[in-house]
């Protein structure tokens, strides 16, 4: 009895000690043992960062225009929306029902009816309903058997977890895509931003604050006509050839669930073959857009099948939206200002830290391209290239065979690697699905101006990034490169450093 107490007393200041302001080992990155999909066959081969033409950038797609109005039609009811962005009112149409409405809107049938008075759930066409705030969305996977807890207060948490990454993400500290997880890097972000900014002095204050900045971390996008400018076309499914022909039967079968309708991971081929390398599907440009992952976009968004089509209502998180629409036309980086100097660190390979005049003011994760990529002292920052394209530089080179052994002898062998001919010239063409996203940062070594290899960049799997090697050096996910290069003058420069043991954020109190 007394072993069971103390083993709950035990687990419970475990928990505890999430935010309360103990020191934890660094976790060191975890290895690249995949490789971005698409470069398997080109992982080693040497590329150059070109500038692309203006005129590879968005595609060629016919945009539908919306039908004019007769002069005597009648005009549709205005939508009010909230401070969030969500309608306060929505007017009932033919075919709508308090389950369809509650649904659309994230709202249960219940509280629907408390904000309208009503006490049956009968509605009739051209009512004007009140919406209330949405219900929470639960976002992470159910509990596993035997660890079964508490929905309520998991959802509630996860809420604030949420929350508390729009509020960051907002104020330049970024948690990656946004997921509503609590993980130890979140929370390494979170005591960053109490560190540098003394008005807040815990994690309670810093929800007050985000609370009070937005009431509702979620607000709504709509699909645009003009956004499948910068989304690929679906592929058509191929009929196998294999497929039996109908035949009578007494049994009847139940339909099949429909699966969910995602693009094929991209070929080699797929990347070296367009003149713009477009988001796969609808769902990746919004993910984008909102600084989130598919999987959570999805989780919000329940009720939307297939591949969206313009005119699709998305809930997303309230950030600031990444638009890749907007032109990235010089000058990209801001003048040096010598009263508040930026500089910046690359801390323990997982994140870049900026400062303005000792200041930290931004903190967004990194993610090393290349496993065998190491800093030294300290880099410069050059110029930058917006819509880069890669080419290669030169050829994939073998290693030299390992020798043999004959009688106690070595046999004799070349030392020079044997290149590998590529039979033309490759080229990866722009876009947000370009390895290196949507902008290329150039780097030099400390006190010279040739630059280096590999440079500070965008990516093409933000949510993978951490796992996957690829080509570049130091990548970001594309909402944060083109948030991060307004923010560093050419000739900041980089430190790179191993950080100290990670202290978590002071304690919230109940």
């Amino acid at each position: 009895m007394t072993r069971c107490i103390f083993e709950k007393r035990f687990a419970m200041l475990v928990l505890a000690s999430a935010f309360s302001g103990v020191t934890f080992a660094q976790v060191p990155p975890p290895p690249l043992t995949k490789i971005e999909p698409g470069l398997e066959p080109a992982i080693r081969w040497k590329w150059q960062v070109e500038p692309s033409s203006p005129a590879d950038w968005g595609l060629p797609v016919f945009i539908p225009v919306a039908p004019a109005l007769a002069p005597n039609a009648p005009q549709t009811n205005p939508v009010h929306l909230s401070p969030s962005g969500r309608p306060d009112t929505y007017v009932v149409k033919r075919g709508d029902a308090l389950f369809v409405i509650g649904k659309r809107f994230h709202v249960s049938v219940d509280r629907l009816k408390a904000a309208n008075g009503l006490t049956t759930n009968l509605i009739h066409i051209g009512q004007v309903l009140s919406i209330p705030p949405a219900d929470i969305v639960p976002l992470a996977k159910p509990p596993t058997a035997g660890h079964a807890a508490d929905p309520a207060t998991k959802d509630a948490q996860e809420l604030e977890t949420l929350t508390l990454q729009v509020c960051l993400d907002r104020a330049g500290f970024s948690a990656g895509p946004i997921d509503g997880a609590n993980t130890p890097a979140f929370q390494k972000l979170v005591a960053l931003f109490l560190s540098a900014h003394p008005d807040v002095p815990d994690t309670n204050a810093l929800l007050a604050k985000a609370r009070a900045a937005a009431a509702d971390p979620f607000t709504h996008y709509t699909l645009r006509p003009e956004d499948f400018r910068f989304i690929a076309p679906p592929k058509a499914t191929a009929v196998s050839a294999k497929t039996p022909t109908a035949t009578p039967s007494t049994k009847k079968k139940k339909p099949a669930k429909p699966a969910e309708e995602r693009p094929p991971k991209p070929t080699f081929a797929d990347l070296t073959s367009g003149r713009m390398l477009a988001y796969r599907s609808p769902w990746e440009f919004v993910a984008e857009r909102f600084h989130c992952n598919e999987e959570t976009l999805r989780k919000l968004n329940p009720e939307i099948k297939g591949q969206p089509a313009a005119g699709t209502e998305f809930r997303v998180p309230a950030v600031i939206p990444f638009e890749i629409e907007a032109p990235l036309t010089p000058p990209l980086q801001p003048v040096a200002n010598p009263g508040a100097p930026i500089s910046a660190a690359l801390m323990d390979r997982t994140r870049l830290e900026i400062s303005r005049g000792g200041r930290l003011i931004a903190v967004l994760p990194v993610s090393i391209a290349r496993p065998g990529l190491r800093g030294e002292g300290s880099w410069i920052v050059l110029d930058a290239i917006p819509h880069p394209r890669l080419l290669i530089r030169q050829d994939f080179a073998n290693a030299a065979p390992t020798p043999t052994r004959i009688y106690g002898r070595e046999t004799p062998t070349n030392a020079t690697p044997t290149p590998t001919p590529i039979p033309q010239e490759r080229t990866l063409a722009t876009g947000p699905r370009n390895p290196v996203g949507v902008l290329w940062i150039n780097l030099a070594k400390a006190g010279e101006t040739t630059p280096l290899p590999y440079g500070l960049h965008g990516t093409s799997i933000p949510d993978e990034m951490a796992t996957h090697q690829s080509f570049g050096g130091l990548r970001m996910a594309n909402w944060d490169i083109t948030r991060v290069v307004r923010l560093l003058p050419p000739g900041t420069p980089i430190e790179w450093k191993q950080g100290g043991p990670m202290i978590a954020a002071p304690a919230a109190h109940p």
